[in-house]
């Protein structure tokens, strides 16, 4: 949700400013952008450094640099920004924001903001029941602003109540939520395998093949940016996915069929682009065969077909999605592949095809569904295939 997203975040003076460092960093391994913009006595209570090294960027809090004299502009700032914000945001700060008023920085970029802006209040709990502070926060939503309720906790000044600044992991989880409202594939749950499987021969060897794991880790991106809870299992690759995408290392084809059972029930959408190794050693040794010979005999056997396992137990409500990468009579073997497995549709890409098939940025694909419909696509960036078969997937859905 948050990937590539620009986040700043408006610190007040409260007590509770020492909890943005950690939603500072819950940001940034997001995936987002950070800025952070701070009235003056907000660094009373955290430093600008501690915000400026988990941000990487510069802190703002003055119009200008006392050294040099250069403007620092709000208007940038607030253009700057799909999302904004303010935590903790005090009495004080919540009472300009609601009149209009505009001292600092902060209150400067606030009002030149065209993002949805989110007010996370922090302050006493006699300040917090006070008429004047629920006024002008019904003022705030009336006016567009999200509204992140305070909690009832210990508050700094002993006693107990509510006026505590929502903690830093929710105040995450509550603008997570936000952006995936409407979003097509929420409230779905999407299984993706991806990547090679490695049949050890022995400690050092293994069968294996190239797949990077690029295509399954792009479809996996694609489904959290529409908002699905996504599982993906990968197999061994170098590539890092989202934070908030739930990934299940494995090496093996038995290891990868065990972890998608495990989780196939659950899955509205399964997705199977792994090249799963069609066969494993039998006697896998546990020591280093020694060169000593100018041949080696390896007896193999047939790992578990997975997609075919599932093709077996799909309900009516899952989409079960399989690749196909072929070299010959592609579409007559893509076609039957298709009803073996019991799929609602099959991806096939081609050797064939310049800039297809294992280790490139691109892919050429052509999707055949039940029905026998067949869609042929151009030579497009993984991220964009991925695109494209969610599309499809999106289609059967409605």
């Amino acid at each position: 949700m948050f990937s590539g997203k620009n986040i700043l975040l408006g610190i007040t003076g409260g007590i509770a400013a020492y909890k943005t460092a950690n939603l500072v960093r819950l940001f940034k391994k997001s995936g987002a952008n950070v800025k952070v913009v701070m009235t003056p006595d907000a660094k009373e209570f955290v430093t600008p450094l501690t915000l400026s090294t988990l941000s990487e960027n510069p802190v703002h809090s003055q119009f200008s640099d006392e050294k040099t004299g250069e403007w620092d502009s709000h208007v940038e700032l607030g253009l700057w920004a799909d999302l904004f914000i303010i935590a903790p945001a005090t009495a004080n700060t919540i009472g300009k924001m609601a009149n209009g008023l505009c001292d600092n920085l902060l209150l400067a970029t606030y009002l030149s903001a065209k993002c949805p802006v989110f007010v996370a209040p922090a302050m006493d709990l006699d300040m917090y029941e006070h008429a004047t502070t629920k006024s002008n926060l019904t003022i705030l939503a009336s006016n567009g602003n999200k509204i992140i309720d305070a909690k009832v906790g210990e508050l700094a000044s002993g006693l107990v109540g509510k006026g505590r600044m929502e903690e830093p992991e929710a105040i995450f989880n509550h603008i997570n939520n936000y952006l995936k409202e409407g979003l097509t594939l929420k409230g779905k749950n999407v299984l993706i395998t991806a990547g090679p499987t490695f049949e050890q021969i022995d400690p050092v060897r293994f069968i294996g093949n190239n797949s990077s794991g690029k295509m399954g880790y792009e479809l996996a991106e694609a489904a959290n940016r529409l908002g699905a809870s996504v599982v993906l299992i990968s197999g061994p690759t170098k590539l890092i996915a989202t934070k908030s995408i739930h990934k299940i290392d494995v090496i093996s084809a038995k290891e990868m069929y065990d972890a998608v059972h495990e989780n196939q029930k659950t899955a509205d959408i399964i997705i199977m682009s792994a090249a799963v190794a069609d066969y494993t050693p039998k006697e896998p040794q546990k020591n280093k065969i020694k060169k000593d010979s100018d041949n080696l005999q390896i007896s193999l056997k047939s790992t578990k077909d997975i997609l075919a396992s599932l093709g077996e137990i799909k309900t009516d409500n899952q989409i079960l999605v399989g690749f196909a990468l072929e070299t010959n009579n592609e579409e007559v073997n893509a076609k039957d592949k298709l009803v073996r497995k019991k799929l609602d549709f099959i991806v096939l890409n081609s050797l064939n095809d310049k800039g297809a098939g294992f280790g490139f940025e691109t892919n050429k694909i052509t999707i055949i569904d039940k029905n026998n419909k067949v869609d042929k696509y151009e030579l497009k960036s993984k991220s964009e295939v991925a695109t494209d078969i969610f599309n499809k997937i999106i289609s059967l859905l409605k």
